[in-house]
């Protein structure tokens, strides 16, 4: 089993071709219920973005909340942190995760995709989006023949220290408030972003979205589905673009 949580598609991408080469399936967290049971010989992946040099949390939620078991003492359990700067320190939290349940984490990978978050990177510039998006499938590709092979080790590259990675994301918890997202005219209250927000943060009141939790996972689902490109991050997304995965067509 391959399971993943993915805001714009890049996660789901990688795990879907992942699945589609090793003859196994990918599953969305989204939806998800409490438990993975492993059959013998099964292996498990987890595929996840990189938020603030950690795990989006929904994806620790989730986690801490799932009872994982196997009909083998030692699956071979692999993690793959998809990331736009650096992996910071994504793969080790989320192994560390992982063993509290009892289990040993046999390989660690890290592939270097778009990155999403618009309120610093720009992605109106779409020849090299697709540029970026290209080396992305070399990565991938070079990942699946390991997984393969079922080979263990650290691949991760880039990665920073933990209590570099500690310190930031404290430095870094107000960039979760809801109070930075707005919505402006062009909203026509189709819904999409209410429907869409895994933590269920947003309702519609008066046919616009009201974001009716203080923090969220500020994954900026809700900014790159908008059909009207209405949502955005405090000032400073306007000119930065949206941004899906050109190989997915739906997000779960």
């Amino acid at each position: 089993m391959i399971i993943y949580y993915s805001a714009t598609g890049n996660c789901k991408y990688v795990a879907k071709k992942i699945a589609d080469k090793t003859r196994d399936i990918a599953v969305s967290m989204i939806g998800h219920n409490d438990s993975i049971y492993l059959k013998k010989g099964e292996s498990l992946g987890i595929v996840v973005p990189v938020h603030f040099w950690g795990l989006p949390a929904f994806v620790t939620e989730f986690l801490s909340g799932t009872d994982i078991k196997s009909e083998d003492e030692n699956p071979y359990i692999f993690l793959i942190a998809t990331f736009g700067s650096s992996p910071g320190y994504c793969c080790g939290y989320l192994a560390d995760l992982i063993e509290s349940k009892g289990f040993g984490v046999s390989a660690k990978f890290s592939i270097l995709m778009v990155d999403t978050w618009t309120p610093v990177f720009n992605l109106s510039n779409e020849d090299k989006i697709n540029k970026k998006t290209l080396k992305s499938d070399k990565q991938i590709g070079d990942v699946i023949s390991k997984i393969e092979r079922k080979e263990p080790g650290d691949f991760v590259k880039r990665k920073l220290p933990k209590f570099v990675c500690d310190i930031f994301r404290k430095i870094t918890t107000s960039y979760r408030k809801t109070s930075h997202l707005n919505v402006d005219d062009k909203c026509v209250g189709c819904g999409l972003c209410r429907k869409s927000c895994p933590v269920k943060a947003i309702d519609l009141q008066m046919k616009k979205p009201v974001w009716v939790k203080n923090e969220c996972v500020m994954c900026l689902r809700c900014l790159h589905l908008c059909p009207k490109f209405a949502i955005q991050y405090d000032n400073k997304t306007q000119n930065h673009g949206q941004y899906l995965n050109p190989h997915i067509s739906s997000l779960d």
